[in-house]
């Protein structure tokens, strides 16, 4: 079952409390007994796997660099890409 933080209404001591998503009692201070509020806190998210910035945008050791094979740094042939100083000539 959950944990969930609530915070007294009045004396705002904050504590915790386990109980099922579907109970629907009322949750008193354990010291006061006044009625309290659940607090909302915001979820930790973690990125694992493939698709996510940390792993797909950090640089590359130099080993995993590709090697060069006939292709411009841009992807394409020299004598296609117009941006690239080897060049040859206009792409018709």
């Amino acid at each position: 079952m959950p944990a969930y933080d609530y915070r007294c209404t009045a004396c705002d001591h904050v504590f915790e409390v386990v109980r099922a998503i579907s109970d629907r009692a009322e949750v008193v201070c354990p010291t006061c007994e006044a009625p309290a509020k659940r607090l909302f806190s915001p979820v930790g998210v973690v990125f694992k796997g493939s698709g996510f910035h940390n792993t797909d945008y950090r640089p590359r050791p130099k080993s995993e660099e590709p090697s060069p094979s006939g292709k411009d740094s841009c992807g394409g042939s020299s004598d296609s890409c117009a941006s690239c100083p080897a060049s040859t000539g206009s792409a018709d």
